[in-house]
C-alpha cells in the first residue's frame, strides 16, 4: 500500500511513518555526499547536497512512486569517483557509507527503545520502531548487487576488467530490473537474508 491511502486511512501513522522514512533516506544520501567530500570529491558540496533539507533531496517521480506504491527513492548525490584520492577506496567507502548510515540509526533506534522503554509518548516509541524497521529495510535492499544499487558499486570496487564492464554497462537498465524482480518478489528471499544478518549484527552491540 502507498502512503497516500495510508495518509486518509491512518493521518497520525502516516506521519509516524513519512517522518522516519523521508529522514532516513536523505540521511543515506547525505553519507554518500559526506564520505565522497573526506575522500576528495566536492561535487555535492558545490551543489549543496550535504543538507538535512528535505528539498534538496527529493526526486519528484521517486516521492510519487512512494506515494502511490509504497516505493521510491530520492536524487542521488552526484559524485566525481575521478575526484577520489584513491579510486578503489573512495569507490567502496563512498558506496558502503549509505547503507552505514541506515546500519547506525537502526541500531540508534533499538538501543533508544532499549534504554529509554516504556517512553513517555507511545507515538514516540511507534516512530523510534518504524525507524529501526525503515533503516534496516534500506540497508538490506541497497546491499543487493544489481546497478544502480550501492552494492553494486561496492562490488565494482573490489573487482576489476570485464566484470566492472559488465555492471556499468547494466546501470541504464537497473532500475527497470529492480522493480521487475520486486513485483516478481525474486529479491525477497535476498532482502529476508540481508535482514537477518544486519539485524543480528545490530544485536550484539545492544546492552
Amino acid at each position: 500500500m502507498g502512503l497516500i491511502q495510508l495518509l486518509f486511512r491512518d493521518p497520525l501513522t502516516f506521519f509516524l511513518l513519512a517522518v522516519p522514512l523521508l529522514y532516513s533516506i536523505i540521511l543515506h544520501e547525505l553519507a554518500h555526499g559526506w564520505v565522497a567530500y573526506k575522500m576528495g570529491d566536492s561535487t555535492a558540496k558545490w551543489l549543496g547536497r550535504l543538507s538535512l533539507n528535505p528539498v534538496k533531496h527529493i526526486d519528484p517521480i521517486g516521492s510519487l512512486m512512494l506515494l502511490m506504491f509504497g516505493f521510491g527513492w530520492a536524487k542521488p548525490v552526484p559524485i566525481n569517483i575521478n575526484n577520489f584520492h584513491n579510486l578503489r577506496k573512495g569507490l567502496i567507502l563512498v558506496s558502503s557509507a549509505g547503507i552505514a548510515a541506515n546500519i547506525i540509526l537502526a541500531f540508534l533506534s533499538f538501543l533508544a527503545i532499549r534504554l529509554f522503554s516504556p517512553l513517555p509518548f507511545e507515538s514516540l516509541d511507534i516512530m523510534l520502531s518504524y525507524m529501526a524497521k525503515i533503516n534496516i529495510m534500506l540497508a538490506s535492499f541497497n546491499i543487493i548487487p544489481i546497478p544502480p544499487l550501492d552494492g553494486s558499486k561496492i562490488l565494482m570496487g573490489f573487482t576489476t576488467g570485464r566484470f566492472q564492464y559488465t555492471l556499468q554497462s547494466l546501470e541504464p537498465y537497473g532500475m527497470f530490473i529492480i522493480i521487475g524482480l520486486l513485483y516478481l518478489r525474486a529479491l525477497d528471499p535476498l532482502i529476508v537474508f540481508f535482514q537477518w544478518i544486519i539485524l543480528g549484527t545490530i544485536q550484539l552491540f545492544l546492552p
